[in-house]
C-alpha cells in the first residue's frame, strides 16, 4: 500500500467532519445507560441506519436482560474470502438525565459528553470509517462486518457467547474502545479480570455471656484478608483487592457469617489459573469456621500474542503513512477484545483519544479522533493476516 490512499482518505475525512460531529452528536444524545435496555432502541436504530446507508445488511440479535445486539455486514461477501470485525459497544456507564448536567458540547477541538469517549465515538469511527471507503471506491480484500453489543459495561454476560461464535470464524478483530492516556496508545495487552466471593460461616454466641463457644466468621475472615493481599505481585502485574466486606449480627454476638468479594487482575492467563488456585485452596485458621468460595476469571487477558503483535505491527506501518508515531500500552481494565484475543488476532484501543471515561470530563480530541479513523479505514483496506499455527 502507498502513501496515496492514505492521503486521500485523511483529506477526505478532514472534508466530512462536520457530519461526523453531527452523528456523534445524535449518539451521544440518545442516552443508553447499560442497566436501562429499553432506553438502548434509540441509539441502535441511529447506528443501523447510517450503515444501512452505506449499504450493509443489519441484524438485531434480541437480548434477554439487556439491549440486544447490533450484527451488520455487506450484503455480498463472496466465497472463501477472508473476514475481519470492528467490534464495540453501544452502552454507557451514565444514567438517564446525565444530559443535563454534561450536554454534548464543541470547544474547538474538543469535543465533550456522556459516553463520548467510551466508546460513542468509536463506533462513529466505524461507520465513517467504511463511509470513506465506499466513496473512494476502495474495497477491502478482507470483508468487513460490525458487531455492536449493550451490555459490555457490565461484563458482556449475554454477548459474549456471540461474540465468541464470530471471532472464531474472522482473520482479525479491531477493537473500537478508546485509546489509552494522553498518548493515545493502542492496547496491545489488557489485564484479564475475575471476581471471587469468599464466605466464611462461624457460629454465633453472646460475646459477653459464653464467647467460647461461638466460632468467629470476621476473625477467621480477617485471616483470608490477609492471604489474598500477599498474592498481589506488582511486577508480574498481579493484583488481588478486596473491594468489599461484610458480616456479623450485632456487637454483642459473635459473628456466624461474613463476606468479601474480591477483585482479581493478571497479565496472563497461566496467571489467573495460578491465583484462582490459590484462593480455591485456603483452608481455615479459625476452629468452628468453614468456607465457601465462588468465582472465577471472567475476561481472560489480552496478551502479546505473535498474532496480536503482527496486527500491532501492521498499524504502526499504516500509521506512519498518516504521519502519526504511533505508541502501544497496557490496560488495566477488560474488554471484549480480552475475548476475541483467545480465538483471533486482536487489536484493542483503536477509537477515540482524549480522557475522562467513567468521569465527569469525558471527551474527545476531534482532529486526533479523525486521524485515528483514517487510520482504522486503512487497516481494513490491509490483506488478510496469515494463519498463524501457534498464539
Amino acid at each position: 500500500m502507498t502513501g496515496l490512499p492514505a492521503r486521500a482518505i485523511l483529506d477526505h475525512l478532514k472534508k466530512c467532519e462536520s457530519g461526523l460531529v453531527g452523528f456523534l452528536e445524535v449518539l451521544t444524545k440518545a442516552e443508553s445507560p447499560s442497566t436501562e435496555p429499553e432506553a438502548q432502541s434509540l441509539v441502535r436504530s441511529h447506528i443501523a441506519s447510517a450503515l444501512e446507508d452505506i449499504g450493509f445488511s443489519c441484524t438485531l440479535i434480541p437480548g434477554r436482560t439487556s439491549g440486544g445486539m447490533l450484527y451488520a455486514r455487506p450484503p455480498q461477501r463472496g466465497h472463501n474470502r477472508a473476514v475481519q470485525m470492528m467490534l464495540g459497544h453501544y452502552d454507557t456507564v451514565w444514567p438517564l438525565g446525565t444530559l443535563n448536567k454534561m450536554p454534548f458540547k464543541v470547544d474547538g477541538n474538543i469535543v465533550r459528553g456522556p459516553g463520548i469517549y467510551d466508546m460513542k465515538a468509536g463506533i462513529t469511527q466505524a461507520v465513517f470509517a467504511l463511509k470513506t471507503l465506499k466513496e473512494l471506491g476502495l474495497e477491502p480484500d478482507v470483508v468487513p462486518v460490525v458487531f455492536f453489543n449493550s451490555d459490555e459495561e457490565i461484563g458482556s454476560r449475554e454477548s459474549t457467547r456471540y461474540i465468541k461464535r464470530l471471532a472464531r470464524h474472522m482473520n482479525r478483530v479491531f477493537v473500537l474502545e478508546p485509546s489509552l492516556g494522553p498518548a493515545g496508545r493502542l492496547k496491545t495487552e489488557r489485564k484479564g479480570v475475575g471476581r471471587y466471593h469468599v464466605t466464611v460461616h462461624g457460629k454465633a454466641a453472646h460475646a459477653g455471656l459464653d464467647p467460647e463457644a461461638g466460632a468467629s466468621a470476621i476473625l477467621e475472615l480477617s485471616h483470608v484478608i490477609q492471604k489474598l493481599f500477599a498474592l498481589n505481585d506488582p511486577e508480574k502485574g498481579i493484583t488481588v483487592n478486596v473491594g468489599t466486606i461484610d458480616g456479623g449480627m450485632r456487637p454483642n454476638v459473635i459473628a456466624p457469617m461474613s463476606k468479601a468479594i474480591i477483585d482479581v487482575r493478571t497479565r496472563t492467563q497461566a496467571d489467573a489459573e495460578r491465583i484462582g488456585d490459590s484462593i480455591r485452596s485456603f483452608e481455615t485458621n479459625t476452629p468452628g469456621t468453614s468456607l465457601e468460595i465462588t468465582g472465577s476469571i471472567g475476561r481472560p487477558a489480552l496478551e502479546r500474542t505473535n498474532r496480536n503483535h503482527a496486527l500491532w505491527q501492521m498499524s504502526q506501518r499504516l500509521g506512519a503513512e498518516l504521519g502519526l508515531e504511533l505508541q502501544e500500552g497496557m490496560a488495566g481494565g477488560g474488554s471484549d477484545g480480552n475475548t476475541t484475543s483467545q480465538l483471533t488476532a486482536t487489536l484493542d484501543g483503536l477509537g477515540a483519544v482524549g480522557d475522562g471515561a467513567h468521569a465527569e470530563h469525558e471527551h474527545i480530541d476531534l482532529d486526533r479522533t479523525i486521524e485515528r479513523t483514517a487510520l482504522l479505514a486503512l487497516l481494513l483496506l490491509a490483506p488478510p493476516l496469515e494463519p498463524f499455527t501457534t498464539s
